[in-house]
């Protein structure tokens, strides 16, 4: 099990992860106190407050993600997938070029990426699909693309549409 304790001089509140209850101590450790320990894991994590309220810790963002992601049609994901790589082709450049960009996003994208392609395979072993047809049929998508600007550029493109049509006028 993991403890995760976070203090100040008057309270201490400890998180434990797989345990149904955490303790409220007090202590004049200052900052973040982890001890690891073995035990059984509950997936329902609650937390207890200094009043004696427990409450139930609400779902990661992850998992939110991911439910969005399986309530979408094959279609849709594939177009997302589409989007999503020229994003990350669009950053690429804006490194190349140096401009300035947020050097998270190529990590958040590529990980979106991935929820998305690994939902699609769930639905692909879910009909039977293994997983030699699963990368022929892949292969075959790939090279169905029409190559396409992406949303972002499409917005810039947009942007510089309109101010230009504003100077004109």
């Amino acid at each position: 099990m993991l403890s995760l304790s976070i203090t100040s001089p008057g309270t201490a509140a400890t998180f434990l992860r797989g345990a149904s209850s955490a303790t409220s101590t007090s202590s004049s450790f200052h900052g973040v106190r982890i001890q690891h320990e073995v035990s059984a894991r509950v997936p329902a994590a609650t937390v207890s407050s200094s009043s004696g309220k427990t409450m139930v810790v609400m779902m990661s963002k992850r998992e939110a993600e991911l439910k969005d992601i399986r309530g979408k049609t094959t279609e849709e994901l594939n177009e997302e997938v589409i989007d999503l790589k020229g994003e990350l082709f669009m950053l690429r450049l804006q490194k190349s070029a140096r401009n300035e960009f947020k050097s998270s996003d190529f990590r958040r994208m590529k990980k979106q990426v991935a929820r998305i392609l690994t939902v699609r395979r769930e639905r692909e072993i879910e009909e039977g699909i293994g997983k030699r047809l699963s990368r022929k049929l892949d292969r075959q998508w790939k090279k169905s693309i029409v190559v396409r600007p992406p949303p972002s550029l499409k917005k810039l493109q947009e942007e510089e549409a309109a101010e230009e049509a504003a100077k004109s006028a």
